[in-house]
């Protein structure tokens, strides 16, 4: 199989190398990787067209401000090849990834796209707990958690999907992807699975990049009319916890204490299901969940809070920038 990556860009000069290296190095190497950049203004284009000098079939693509989507389409209208596999920047390919993928197009010759896996990068006690707070990590056999969890980051598929489906859309910092997967599911392509082509994503690394990071995300999920998925389950919550204000409002002066109290025991009660859920990938002893748990509580709450923000936003500007 010849097959482009297609990886779209942005400021990613910490992290360019380690994708550059695992995707030069792959067991099945691409017949083409073609990077876009999106308008960096760091070191980013200056590392890929050093590699591109020494690799004639790496290809730097300059395109002014472009957003993950739009860096998506430009590379995959420039590939080479019918077979287009999808990867970001951030995340760092297993050597066997693409061959991983290509073995599941073997196995069935009908599959239009093949979904791979993926895993939380953990080097940090902060990154752990973070993956056991919103890292739905696949599991290894192809099962409800993995299709949930499938990413378009880790993924192959036949350039006349992608054609099909009218591409990504370009005016979103994320949920791009979730629309255009649903476009595929809607168009009725064969699907497959690659459980052990893994791809590894780096967690955010502290409570304030993970705050403006889940605001972006909370923001363009709204534009993307994607909030029963996410942000309609977190009104809800919070509205009971304000009705319950409400109401203990007049009937004790205590009211302030017990809602507080409400809304740490909400906290407390998903970091403790969080941690029950990823007893199995995330084993450990009581001492390690209980200073996981007092990580869980603020990392929630900041997570809960970035939501909020987000949805603020798009009601007031209800636009991309």
């Amino acid at each position: 199989m010849n097959i482009t990556v297609v990886v779209p860009v942005r400021n990613e000069e910490h992290s360019i190398r380690l994708l550059l290296q695992g995707l030069l190095e792959q067991t099945l190497p691409p017949a083409e990787i073609v990077i876009v950049d999106g308008g960096s203004t760091d070191a980013t284009r200056r590392i890929v067209a050093e590699q591109a000098r020494q690799h004639s079939h790496l290809h730097l693509i300059r395109e002014a401000d472009a957003l993950p989507g739009k860096g998506r389409n430009v590379g995959a209208a420039a590939a080479a090849n019918e077979w287009l596999a999808f990867i970001d920047a951030g995340v760092s390919p297993a050597n066997d990834w693409l061959a991983q993928l290509a073995e599941a197009v073997r196995s069935n010759p009908q599959t239009d796209v093949v979904y791979g896996a993926w895993e939380p990068v953990t080097d940090t006690f902060f990154k752990e707990c973070a993956a056991i707070a919103y890292g739905n990590v696949p599991t290894e056999a192809v099962d409800e958690t993995f299709i949930k969890s499938r990413a378009i980051f880790s993924s192959l598929m036949r350039r006349s999907v992608w054609q099909a489906v009218k591409g990504f859309s370009e005016d979103l910092r994320s949920a791009e992807d979730l629309l255009f997967m649903k476009g595929i599911d809607d168009a009725g392509f064969k699907v497959s699975y690659a459980p052990k082509a893994v791809v590894r994503w780096s967690m955010q690394p502290n409570l304030l990049r993970t705050f403006r990071r889940f605001v972006t995300y909370s923001r363009h999920n709204m534009l993307a009319g994607l909030w029963k998925q996410w942000q309609a389950s977190l009104l809800v919550r919070y509205g009971l916890i304000i009705l319950g204000a409400a109401i203990l409002f007049g009937l004790t002066s205590w009211w302030p204490i017990v809602t507080v109290a409400l809304f740490l025991s909400m906290l407390i009660a998903r970091a403790t299901v969080a941690l029950w859920r990823s007893r199995r990938r995330y084993p450990a002893g009581v001492g390690r969940n209980t200073a996981r748990l007092l990580v869980l509580v603020p990392l929630l709450a900041t997570i809960d809070a970035a939501t909020m923000v987000g949805v603020a936003a798009w009601l007031a500007m209800k636009k991309p920038h």
